[in-house]
């Protein structure tokens, strides 16, 4: 598989990735934004704005008639926004994409911004998932990151609160947009069955308005936290959901391939460590899942679990039961192996998808990253088990940890669940 990296007049880093196969074409903008840009009194904008692009250009003058245009050409504008980035996508039948280009560029650097109170509504419904009737956040994931990071940004929530939604306006908007949709902070892939040089020349007229912007920078966390933190939140709910997070390394760590490793062991399918413990042979849990994400200066390694109130505490002991054996021992060969041929053939299946090759192109150029699939697989399939292990000992530290508990459980089994959490590496 071949790419090829362009850098327009106006500063946009443009990634070609031709897949002749498929029947597909995909575009999508990688952007340099979420909360871990932002500040307490304006946290929650750019989840706000990727909502807000949807309502319209100077020609689409409607969210419906801007939906109505792209699914006119066989596609769904998809967008999301993350910790530290977001990312705007349409997949069309490659007869369509240079229009689709068009439609893209439009909606990415001409929004509306009408319709704002209407938006400020459905964004308010998304936000009140996460808190409970008395306005008390509630979501784990939330809380804890809240509790690692404490006031630095990368512990915002990325919907923000109800606080700040309500003080968003035009202004603020067409001021976050300007900032960041920009080619210093963007990056355009496309994928699939695509005409390079028709791709270029679609990109240059729908995008060479862009602003070139400067780089919009990030400010790394400090870590002071000398034991385990934790944190129980009464709610009324079937079960009690746990979270127990730790600061692990950053993308550009020599230890981040090591780390990814790490937590394909523990939870990469229902035949891993996490699951086969904790699911299948004690019954404790319907799921349990793991989860690596690296930023540019930091990173998270997160597992999730759901329980009955009563054996949440057995589950929490569990889990620090299955960490610290692999901080003691690393994985054995055949578990290493298996992770290694797994990401082998996740990387196979990138070729029969689009979407999928988009998304890691475009990630990668955006975070600076110079790699291509094969190259990562190459990468991973070089780490050795004592390498596993030296992570799991770096990462699976008490100074580390912080366990969020939120759910119902009784003072006696707060008490025990928060002895277990202080116990933790004892």
């Amino acid at each position: 598989m071949t790419h090829q990296d362009l850098v327009l007049p106006n500063g946009l880093t443009l990634v070609l990735v031709p897949q002749p196969a498929v029947h597909r074409a995909v575009a999508a903008l990688y952007l340099r934004t979420g909360s871990r840009f932002e500040t307490p009194d304006n946290n929650g904008i750019s989840h706000f704005l990727e909502h807000m692009v949807f309502r319209g250009t100077p020609t689409l003058k409607s969210a419906h008639a801007q939906a109505l245009a792209f699914e006119r050409l066989g596609g769904t504008l998809y967008a999301a926004t993350y910790v530290d980035h977001g990312v705007m996508s349409v997949s069309v039948p490659p007869r369509n994409f240079e229009q689709v280009i068009g439609l893209l560029g439009e909606v990415t650097t001409s929004p509306l911004f009408s319709d704002l109170e209407i938006e400020r509504g459905i964004v308010r419904e998304e936000i009140l998932e996460d808190l409970d009737d008395d306005g008390r956040v509630i979501d784990a994931d939330n809380l804890a990151r809240a509790m690692m990071y404490e006031e630095h940004p990368l512990g915002y929530r990325i919907t923000g609160g109800l606080e700040t939604l309500a003080r968003f306006d035009e202004r603020m908007l067409r001021s976050h947009h300007a900032r960041h949709y920009t080619t210093a902070n963007a990056v355009l892939c496309l994928a699939g069955k695509i005409d390079e040089a028709a791709c270029v020349k679609a990109v240059e007229r729908a995008f060479g308005g862009m602003p070139r912007g400067s780089r919009v920078a990030a400010t790394a966390p400090m870590n002071g936290q000398k034991k385990p933190r934790f944190s129980f939140v009464e709610n009324q709910s079937s079960q009690t959901e746990l979270r127990v997070a730790f600061r692990a390394v950053s993308e550009r760590d020599r230890a981040e391939p090591s780390v990814e490793m790490l937590l394909r062991v523990l939870d990469d399918g229902m035949s891993t460590r996490l699951y086969e413990r904790i699911c299948d042979r004690l019954g404790l849990c319907y799921d349990v899942s793991g989860m690596f994400e690296a930023y540019e200066d930091d990173g998270v390694v997160d597992i999730a679990a759901g329980a009955a109130h009563e054996r949440a505490t057995v589950v929490l002991k569990e889990v620090f039961a299955l960490v610290e054996e692999l901080a003691a021992h690393g994985p054995t060969d055949e578990e290493l192996e298996k992770a290694k041929n797994r990401h082998l053939w996740s990387v196979e299946a990138m070729l029969d998808d689009a979407d999928a090759m988009a998304s890691f192109y475009g990630l990668a150029a955006l975070a600076g990253i110079a790699r291509t699939p094969v190259a990562r697989h190459e990468e991973l399939a070089g780490v050795t088990r004592a390498q596993v292990r030296d992570a799991a000992q770096r990462v699976f530290r008490p100074e580390r940890m912080s366990v969020v508990a939120v759910g119902l459980l009784s003072r006696a089994e707060e008490n025990r669940m928060e002895r277990a959490v202080k116990g933790f590496g004892g």
